[in-house]
């Protein structure tokens, strides 16, 4: 089995960032230059995934408009001889890439976005992706987790070690090491009490999944929060098949939360190939 298709759940409310997010989907904040969702795309682009799955919400308008053709600005930006800025506007949609976009009527929680998506996905393996866990890695995080998949032939989660006072807002995860990087799973709890936590690993926003997942989601009652867990679905997929978690190579940025966007923003800055020295000889001059 090879991974083919990813799934981006992009339908959520975005209340932490208010009032940015009123009428802006979240996932379109930029970081120095492309939006959050533009960055997660190339993620999956990048690991071979040519198939992009958004299970998308009211007023997220955006998000499609991004990823299509915008014919008046490609006229605009030829007829002006720009063609830097417009291999830029090419650059977002390749065209061997494919968007799907799909309505999740209610907001039920991350395991229901997904179920969302199973008309599409049917029997094939696929990717999710968190969109505002920015993830920047060498070769990317998801490409190493492809090549996990494609190896063991069953599900990885992406793993990173949380701090004890954090754990309530990740699924903790726990179970035997099989490799340097990799734990056959035994436990994954979701937002556990510190003291509860099976470990100090929490799931960061990426996973490579088959698709029996679809089958537990779907029989699985609400968990926290009242919500269709992800994390409940995988724990019962566990009874099944095996799972693994991944401690991936690389650094990711908590862009849900307005620290881990700004952070994001300035360490990419730095980073930028145009950018980065004149920003770097800026903040040397800030009185900090």
């Amino acid at each position: 089995m090879r991974v083919n298709k990813a799934i981006f759940p992009v339908a959520g409310l975005g209340t932490r960032f208010l009032p940015a997010t009123k009428a802006q989907p979240k996932e379109m904040l930029p970081v120095v230059d492309k939006p959050l969702i533009q960055y997660a795309v190339e993620e999956a682009y990048a690991a071979g995934i040519r198939q992009m799955i958004f299970v998308n919400g009211r007023n997220k308008r955006a998000i499609p408009d991004h990823f299509d053709t915008a014919y008046e600005l490609e006229a605009e930006l030829q007829a002006a001889k720009k063609d830097e800025l417009l291999a830029v506007v090419h650059s977002i949609k390749p065209d061997d890439m494919e968007c799907i976009y799909i309505r999740q009527p209610k907001a039920l929680g991350l395991g229901h976005a997904v179920l969302c998506a199973q008309c599409v996905v049917v029997n094939e393996p696929f990717a999710v992706l968190l969109a505002d866990d920015l993830m920047v890695g060498q070769p990317p995080v998801l490409a190493q987790m492809v090549a996990q998949f494609e190896e063991w032939q069953a599900s990885i989660l992406a793993v990173q070690e949380v701090p004890p006072e954090h754990t309530r807002r990740y699924g903790m995860v726990a179970g035997t090491p099989v490799g340097e990087r990799l734990m056959d799973l035994s436990h994954i709890v979701e937002k556990p009490a510190p003291e509860q936590a099976p470990s100090n690993l929490g799931v960061a926003g990426r996973y490579v999944l088959t698709p029996g997942v679809f089958r537990e989601i779907a029989a699985i009652p609400r968990g926290v929060g009242g919500e269709i867990q992800l994390t409940d679905g995988i724990a019962a997929l566990m009874r099944r098949e095996k799972v693994f978690a991944y401690r991936y190579e690389g650094r990711r940025y908590d862009c849900g939360s307005k620290e881990g966007f700004l952070q994001a923003n300035v360490e990419l800055a730095l980073a930028h190939p145009q950018l980065g020295a004149e920003f770097r000889s800026y903040l040397k001059g800030l009185a900090l």
